[in-house]
């Protein structure tokens, strides 16, 4: 009787697994395509977005270090717009923004930290830093799923050109670690120990 439950259960559990849907994969192609085509339409919103918002945190920037890195990453970020239309074009869709919610969000963060933090101070830079790394991060885990749909869709020249991006992100992300590490985390701690000390 042992044997007759677990062969049962076997069949019924084997059962459950020949379920799923071979339909879907008939129309996955199409389907993964639109999803494709939707995440670059935010993408793109997202990028445009950053172009306006950058100068704004070049200019709140303490150091020249970082004011330049702003200015460095605004000029990429206007290339990465531009390579976007191109895969659009490549595609044969129309350039079209959609709103990216978390992009959007991530930058009202980035404007509140320069509301909220002294003008001038090592502190400032240490948030923006902060602020930006948090966009970075996010424009890297996007282009990585990008690159690796555009190649799953057979797009290998798409994949390269979002590629192109991802390298440059994560080029920028590593120039922010590196000016928080040198310089701006270590003034902004004596910014605190000179308010102690007053």
């Amino acid at each position: 009787m042992q044997t007759k439950k677990s062969t049962s259960k076997t069949a019924s559990s084997s059962s459950r697994k020949t379920r799923p849907a071979r339909s879907q994969k008939k129309n996955s192609g199409s389907g993964l395509q639109e999803f494709f085509v939707d995440e670059l339409k935010d993408i793109y919103w997202a990028e445009k977005h950053l172009v306006k918002s950058l100068p704004k945190m070049q200019q709140a920037a303490n150091s020249d270090e970082l004011a330049d890195a702003f200015e460095d990453h605004l000029a990429a970020t206007e290339e990465h717009v531009s390579r976007l239309e191109q895969a659009f074009e490549m595609l044969q869709e129309k350039a079209q923004a959609k709103k990216c919610e978390a992009m959007d969000g991530l930058v009202r963060e980035g404007e509140e930290i320069i509301e909220e933090t002294e003008d001038g101070t090592a502190t400032r830079d240490v948030a923006l830093i902060m602020a930006a790394q948090k966009i970075e991060h996010y424009e890297i885990a996007t282009y990585g799923g990008l690159v690796q749909l555009a190649k799953t869709l057979g797009r290998d020249d798409i994949s390269d050109l979002l590629a192109e991006t991802l390298n440059e992100e994560k080029e920028a992300d590593e120039k922010l670690t590196e000016i928080a590490e040198s310089s701006a985390n270590q003034m902004a701690s004596e910014e605190g120990d000179e308010d102690e000390e007053e």
